[in-house]
C-alpha cells in the first residue's frame, strides 16, 4: 500500500523531495502547496520537470487541510522569526496528517515550553505525528554523533564543524536576507539580532537534543558567532558580494557543563573558498574526545546528472526527508525521533 503524501513548497529543497515522491513507487502524491500565484495551477509534474502526475498546485491551505494524505513534507524557506511556520504545522497536525519538517521540530522538546506544548497538543487533536529532519540539523548531531559515541567507554566532549559552501545558490533573497552575505557587517547583531535569534532557535536543538541523547545533563547553551568579510568583490551567481561586506558566518553554540564547553556545534556558510581561512575543507568534521577519542570527515559528492539543477545538499535532505516516511507515519502520535544502535550514556553522577 503506498504512503499518500503531500508536497509543502517547491523551494531548491522542496522541489527535490517532490521529484524523490513522484519517482519512489512507494510514494503517491496526493497534494501539492506553493507560495506563489505563477505556480499555483501548475501540474506537480510541471514543477518537478516530470510527466504529468494530475495534482495540481494550490495557495489553498484549507484545500489541502482537507485531502486525504497520509504525510505532509513541509518544506518551505525559513523565514523570521523562527516560529513562523508553527501556525501552519499545528494546523496540519490538526488536520489528521503526519509532518516531517526540514526546517524545525528536529527535538520538540527543547523548544521553548509554551511552544512545545502546544505543538504536543495539536498531535493529540490530530492523532498525528511531527518529525524534523534533513542534513543538518536532523542528521549529523542527532544521528552520526551519537551513534560514533557507541564506541566509546567514557565522553567528555562533542565538537561537530560543518562548513557549507553557498557560492552556487542563486536565490539572491535567501543568500541575504537569510544568510546575511553581501550585507555590512554592522547589520549582523550577532548577539540579540533576528539571525541570532533565528539560528539559536534551529541550532541549540542539535546541542540540546545531543545532550538527552547522552545522558548529560547542560546547564546552559552559550551561543559565540563570528563574522568574515569578504577581501575582494566575489562575483557570485546570485550577485556581487562587495569588498569588506559579509562573505561568512559562523554560528556557533557551545553546551555547559559546570563550566566547561562539552558539545559545540558549529555551522560556517561561506561564499566560496577566496573567504579567508577556508581555501580548503571538509563538510563535517566529528570530532568525540573520550576513551577512544574520534575523528570523522565526511564530505558529499556532487551528482554527475546534470539533467536537472540539484546539489549534493538537496538530495541528501530529500534522502533524510523521503526513508523516514514510512516510520514517521507508522509512529505513535506525537513528537517522533528515528531510534538509534546502542550510544554511550552518562554515568548519574555526571
Amino acid at each position: 500500500m503506498k504512503h499518500r503524501v503531500i508536497q509543502w513548497a517547491t523551494g531548491a529543497m522542496g522541489k527535490t523531495c517532490l521529484r524523490a515522491v513522484i519517482d519512489h513507487p512507494d510514494l503517491e502524491l496526493v497534494g501539492l502547496y506553493v507560495y506563489s500565484d505563477k505556480k499555483a495551477g501548475l501540474d506537480a509534474g510541471e514543477i518537478a520537470r516530470r510527466p504529468l502526475t494530475g495534482v495540481k498546485a494550490t495557495k489553498s491551505i484549507d484545500e489541502i487541510s482537507a485531502l486525504d494524505a497520509d504525510i505532509v513534507l513541509h518544506c518551505p524557506l525559513l523565514q523570521f522569526p523562527y516560529d513562523a511556520h508553527d501556525a501552519d504545522v499545528r494546523r496540519l497536525l490538526e488536520s489528521g496528517k503526519n509532518v516531517i519538517s526540514i526546517n524545525n521540530y528536529f527535538r520538540p522538546t527543547t523548544l521553548p515550553l509554551e511552544t512545545a506544548n502546544a505543538l504536543a497538543e495539536s498531535c493529540r487533536k490530530g492523532n498525528a505525528t511531527l518529525y524534523g529532519t534533513g542534513i543538518n540539523p536532523g542528521f549529523m548531531a542527532e544521528r552520526i554523533a551519537p551513534v560514533l559515541s557507541g564506541l566509546c567507554t567514557d565522553v567528555e566532549g562533542i565538537t561537530i564543524n560543518e562548513i557549507y559552501d553557498c557560492f552556487e545558490m542563486r536565490n539572491l533573497n535567501y543568500v541575504r536576507d537569510v544568510m546575511g552575505m553581501g550585507l555590512p557587517p554592522e547589520k549582523i547583531d550577532l548577539k540579540n539580532g533576528p539571525f541570532a535569534k533565528l539560528f539559536y532557535g534551529m541550532y541549540s536543538q542539535c546541542v540540546a537534543g545531543l545532550a538527552e541523547r547522552l545522558g548529560l545533563k547542560l546547564d546552559s547553551i552559550e551561543p559565540d558567532h563570528a563574522l568574515v568579510l569578504a577581501p575582494k568583490d566575489i562575483a557570485a551567481p546570485s550577485g556581487t558580494i562587495p569588498q569588506e561586506t559579509v562573505a561568512a558566518t559562523r554560528w556557533q553554540f557551545h553546551g555547559l557543563r559546570g563550566g566547561e564547553r562539552v558539545i559545540t556545534h558549529a555551522v560556517n556558510w561561506i561564499m566560496g573558498r577566496d573567504v579567508p581561512g577556508f581555501a580548503d575543507f571538509h563538510h563535517w568534521e566529528v570530532t568525540v574526545r573520550g576513551k577512544p577519542g574520534i575523528e570523522l570527515k565526511m564530505d558529499l559528492i556532487e551528482p554527475t546528472d546534470t539533467s536537472v539543477r540539484t546539489t549534493a545538499a538537496q538530495y541528501g535532505v530529500a534522502g533524510a526527508v523521503v526513508n523516514t516516511i514510512p516510520h514517521v507515519v507508522d509512529a505513535q502520535p506525537g513528537f517522533f525521533q528515528l531510534p538509534l544502535p546502542p550510544v554511550f550514556h552518562a554515568r548519574k553522577d555526571r
